[in-house]
């Protein structure tokens, strides 16, 4: 009974020891904006917007959005390591925010909306130091780089209606991103 149980854990655990999907969770400034870099990414299984960082069990978009909670808007990805390696969404993180705006993302401002890297084991942990280390050295910003390393806490999906937005809302998505500036600064920035 004891080894029936132990293999149907193993067998229907979501990433269970055997698996090779991992989390990762990025805050970098609206959800909206985070998912797209990385749904296109081969070895991606899915992205989740939702809210991390905070004391509030359960928050909602209103209140996360409102300020106050601790919650930073995140993506959570489920990912293959096998066919991504964490050290390459690290890369698109980077190139998807400004490290160095410690109240938040372009338009979007709070500390709801400001940038952080959620980390899910020591590894992880290691990696995302080294990789901003190398941020550093390489000296692609004039401004100190202010996103903090952070243990990962519970998370909480955001509600449907944020899921997948760019794609259930082509229009008032690329209205938004053109608009929030965040495409702007960031080809200022990488084209060099």
């Amino acid at each position: 009974m004891v080894k029936a149980l132990l293999i149907f854990s193993i067998l229907f655990s979501p990433l269970s020891l055997y698996s090779k999907e991992q989390k990762a969770t990025f805050a970098g400034g609206c959800f909206w904006c985070m998912e797209p870099p990385f749904d296109k990414l081969k070895g991606v299984k899915s992205t989740v917007s939702g809210y991390m960082g905070g004391t509030l069990v359960a928050p909602t978009y209103q209140q996360v959005s409102g300020g106050g909670t601790g919650h930073k808007e995140v993506v959570q990805i489920i990912y293959d390591d096998d066919a991504i390696e964490y050290d390459e969404l690290l890369k698109i993180f980077w190139r998807n925010i400004n490290p160095t705006d410690a109240g938040g993302q372009f338009v979007d401002r709070g500390d709801q909306y400001a940038t952080a890297i959620f980390y899910h084991s020591d590894k992880q942990k290691d990696l995302a130091k080294k990789s901003k280390e190398q941020l550093i050295k390489n000296k692609i910003y004039k401004k100190p780089i202010v996103t903090p390393i952070l243990k990962a806490q519970k998370f909480y999906p955001a509600e449907d209606y944020h899921q997948d937005y760019y794609k259930k809302n082509p229009i008032r998505y690329k209205f938004y991103r053109y608009n929030s500036g965040r495409d702007k600064y960031l080809d200022s920035i990488w084209e060099k």
